[in-house]
């Protein structure tokens, strides 16, 4: 038995432990790593955490630092209210506003993780707090961010632009970006629908009191609520230091099977107090953190993890009574998670298996199967790896058939892109496992299953039907 089909197979074992276990997979993954690399790539420790993925540790626990500043001085509470505001109340508007708003970020050269480090944490946030699932308002986040990822002037288009210029491939920067566009678009609208986005439209608007703080209030004529859901109470609302420790607790109203928020006894129609609603001086500062983030980012070309956790630093040193628990809600399961299963995919690549099942697929002689299979080797192995990464791999891989004619390269490098990058829903790959870390007050390890198993229906549909869409037509 070859090597490479040896780390698959180890592979293959670590997601039926971790599933019937109840192990940490990433744990899982670490001790794979040592026993696959050590005995039969004959790596060295070096040769094993080559593959660690440091930069993302740092962004995973960044990011979770400093929105737990911001939840704990009560600013994510500030944001969502404002966002309420912002659509006139229509909480139904709002996962299409986190859409909308990450596109827009890539689109303008966001790298995709930074825009979902920055956007995340906010749409979770409103998410647990109004009712709406978090696996429909992470996925709405995520393929907004691969909307606008292949426009001219985003990082994945140039990088893949580039590449197509460098192999002197026909290109066309305009088909790229708007199938990337329109596949992430058609996919939001149907997870909105799955996911219970048509619900949401039922409850109608936010009443006037609630644009304070309120949950949001069914429209006229709209059924009552469901068993299980707090009905509003006469008197004054909950204290907000009652609703945070009961964990904002509204049971969530996506489709069923997706995860809810924890149904801690829910305080009854949950609004701000006009001493929440006020921007203390903690809270305004957490605000320019929060800009300066962006501005950092996207402006400065700063790395998101190193500023974030700088920002959260000096957060945490001038109000340290907001930020004394900051550290332990950092989402350490999901950094072991995430890392172990990344400095496993890296042993694999150090050791050539995914560069073999490129080639064995790239020298079939029907190129419209290899064509196929190409992409569905892009969608599987970037659900665990850096997305520009394959798609560099495997474009060069494609050139052979491309060169001939019989597949056009336009439609055959836009599938490839789509494929490699609407799979960024798994919470494997860099922008899942911010969702996932982002997510406040649900099971988490349940959560992690619905991405998985979303991520595993997106990898085995996508790629199918972009091939059909975009490679089988014979675009370019």
């Amino acid at each position: 038995m070859s090597p490479e089909l040896i780390s698959i197979l180890v592979l293959v074992v670590v997601f039926v432990i971790a599933t019937t276990r109840s192990v940490n997979m990433g744990a899982l993954a670490f001790a794979a790593a040592f026993a696959v690399g050590g005995l039969v790539a004959d790596l060295d420790a070096d040769g094993i955490f080559a593959g660690f993925p440091g930069d993302l540790f740092v962004v995973l626990v960044g990011v979770t630092y400093l929105f737990a500043i911001a939840r704990a001085n009560g600013t994510t509470d500030w944001l969502v209210h404002a966002a309420v505001r912002l659509v006139r109340g229509r909480v139904a508007l709002i996962p299409w506003v986190m859409f909308a708003l990450t596109g827009a970020l890539t689109a303008i050269g966001a790298v995709s993780p930074a825009a979902v480090a920055i956007v995340a944490p906010i749409a979770l946030s409103f998410a647990a707090r109004y009712g709406i699932s978090p696996l429909l308002m992470g996925a709405m986040v995520v393929h907004g961010a691969q909307a606008g990822g292949f426009s001219p002037i985003s990082i994945y288009g140039s990088i893949v632009n580039g590449i197509v210029e460098r192999e002197k491939l026909p290109g066309n920067e305009v088909v790229l970006f708007l199938a990337s566009l329109v596949a992430n678009l058609v996919i939001a609208a149907v997870v909105f629908v799955v996911c219970g986005g048509l619900k949401l439209w039922a409850k109608g608007a936010v009443a006037d009191s609630d644009s304070a703080g309120g949950g949001p209030t069914p429209a006229a004529g709209s059924p009552a609520p469901a068993a299980g859901h707090a009905a509003p109470a006469a008197g004054s609302p909950a204290p907000a230091a009652d609703r945070r420790a009961a964990g904002v607790a509204r049971v969530g109203t996506g489709a069923p099977g997706t995860a809810q928020v924890r149904t801690h006894p829910a305080p009854a129609a949950p609004t701000l107090s006009p001493e929440e609603a006020r921007l203390t001086p903690a809270r305004t500062a957490t605000l320019a953190s929060l800009l300066a983030l962006v501005v950092a980012v996207l402006v400065l070309d700063l790395d998101a993890g190193l500023t974030a956790i700088t920002l959260a630093v000096l957060l945490s040193t001038a109000w340290p009574e907001d930020s004394r628990e900051a550290t332990g809600q950092i989402a350490w399961p999901t950094v072991l998670l995430i890392c172990g299963v990344l400095t496993y995919v890296g042993v694999l690549d150090e050791m050539g298996t995914i560069t073999w099942a490129g080639e064995g697929v790239g020298g079939i002689g029907v190129p419209l199967l290899a064509a196929v299979l190409l992409c569905y080797i892009g969608a599987l192995v970037s659900a665990f790896a850096s997305s520009v990464g394959i798609m560099g791999a495997l474009i060069p891989l494609a050139v052979p058939f491309l060169e001939r004619g019989e597949i056009g390269a336009i439609g055959m490098i836009a599938a490839l892109a789509v494929s490699a990058t609407v799979v960024d829903v798994s919470p494997f790959s860099t922008n899942g496992a911010l969702v996932l870390a982002a997510a406040p007050d649900v099971d988490r390890e349940r959560f992690f299953r619905q991405l998985m198993v979303y991520g595993g229906i997106v990898v085995a549909v996508v790629p199918a039907a972009a091939w059909l869409a975009m490679v089988v037509p014979g675009w370019g």
